[in-house]
């Protein structure tokens, strides 16, 4: 096997063990484990940087289906491509698929515990933090200026108030951001979003790291 193919088979088991790891541990459905996906993403692989992963886990909530599935094949796609992506998602789905296939034999021996309805009971109490943990990153790192505000605003406002569908208000808001960035670039203002990464210089990869966008 040639260098490049070994490092191409190493990076596809790193997808899917990085992935296989998040899986059982994020109780609660999709928006739990987003703590845990910026926590291993960014933090230990280094894969991508802080704005990176906002912005795939804003595309990957955006989308149909569940959001960690989603995540895990932006971001298996983005670093090795199709492979990357299957493998990601193998990672993520496979672990899940064993536990509640356990689970799904061994509840009804077990529901009418009260030990373990008051596990359970800890669970949900559990996954109420991750989620809003998980919408506090996602509102700092949305929040670029009064224009984003006001569309998460907006949003919120019409989610809870109106009965209008969340896939119309997902491209109302698409729209409404596209008009008011051409209106700043003809007004010659420039975007928050490129007034940091102006500011802040882009520190150099560390060896064997991998760039959002980089072909394997």
């Amino acid at each position: 096997m040639k260098r490049g193919e070994k490092g191409k088979a190493s990076l596809l088991w790193e997808l899917f063990w990085s992935f296989c790891k998040i899986s059982p541990i994020t109780f609660g459905g999709g928006y739990a484990m987003i703590p845990a996906i910026e926590k291993e993403i960014v933090e230990q692989r280094q894969w991508m940087d802080a704005d990176e992963i906002s912005g795939a886990l804003s595309i990957a909530g955006s989308a149909p289906g569940g959001i960690g599935v989603n995540a895990a094949t932006l971001i298996g796609y983005r670093l090795a491509g199709i492979k990357g992506a299957i493998a990601a998602v193998m990672g993520i789905s496979l672990p899940t698929f064993v536990i509640m296939l356990i689970l799904t034999i061994g509840y009804s021996a077990v529901q009418d515990s009260k030990k373990v309805a008051a596990a359970f009971e800890g669970i949900h109490a559990a996954v109420v933090a991750f989620i809003a943990v998980a919408g506090w990153r996602m509102w700092r790192s949305a929040v670029h200026d009064k224009t984003t505000l006001l569309i998460i605003l907006g949003a919120l406002a019409a989610l809870m108030f109106s009965g209008v569908h969340p896939a119309i208000l997902l491209l109302i808001g698409t729209l409404v951001g596209v008009i008011a960035f051409k209106w700043k670039e003809k007004l010659g203002a420039v975007v928050a979003a490129d007034a940091k990464k102006q500011e802040i210089p882009t520190p150099a990869p560390a060896a064997g790291q991998y760039i959002w966008g980089d072909g394997i």
